[in-house]
């Protein structure tokens, strides 16, 4: 039963983090809300909507910039996709590394948001993802590209499921940062309610 409730409550976050990430502006702060919605069930805090967007009105100050930023990044690797389907010669690989590059950025991303505290200034929290990404945690790095290939997956089959994808990946993000931070002998902060 605990762990139907947990689905429900990867079901409540996806939906809410899909909603408020529409804006762009609020990606970090939805996706960051999001996997502090869900570590809040596992913790046994408050999982109600009002405390999901409590928790992103607390982690917007500051990450405007950094939201932008992730934003600018996937157009553009969008845009050369798309560029390179028209047959452009060398497409194949360009467009290989430019998968690779979107890969990256969501896994670096998507760390960020597992790892904020109230606090924590954004462009600290991407450096530090970024470090832990490559050389600290790269076993857990390998679970989010799984993770993140199983909601494209998912998702090409049937669109629909996007929503409880995403919050599974949120919840593979929470569980790969708390891993990190048992591996590493340190505890997650706690998010406010």
């Amino acid at each position: 039963m605990r762990r139907f409730a947990l689905f429900g409550e990867c079901l409540t976050a996806g939906l809410l983090a899909g909603l408020a990430i529409l804006p762009v502006i609020t990606l970090l702060p939805a996706l960051a809300a999001g996997c502090a919605h869900i570590r809040a069930h596992v913790d046994g805090d408050s999982t109600a909507v009002r405390a999901f967007f409590a928790r992103a009105r607390a982690a917007y100050p500051g990450s405007v910039r950094p939201s932008l930023g992730v934003a600018a990044g996937y157009l553009l690797l969008a845009g050369d996709v798309w560029i390179l389907r028209t047959g452009v010669p060398g497409s194949a690989p360009v467009g290989a590394i430019c998968g690779v590059v979107a890969v990256a950025l969501s896994v670096v991303v998507l760390r960020a948001a597992a790892a904020w505290a109230p606090g924590t200034p954004w462009a600290q929290l991407v450096r530090r993802a970024a470090r832990r990404a490559v050389t600290s945690d790269p076993s857990g790095s390998l679970l989010l590209v799984l993770a993140l290939g199983m909601l494209v997956l998912v998702t090409w089959q049937l669109l629909p499921l996007a929503v409880p994808m995403l919050g599974c990946v949120l919840m593979a993000a929470v569980a790969v940062e708390s891993r990190y931070a048992r591996r590493a002998g340190t505890a997650l902060r706690d998010t406010p309610a």
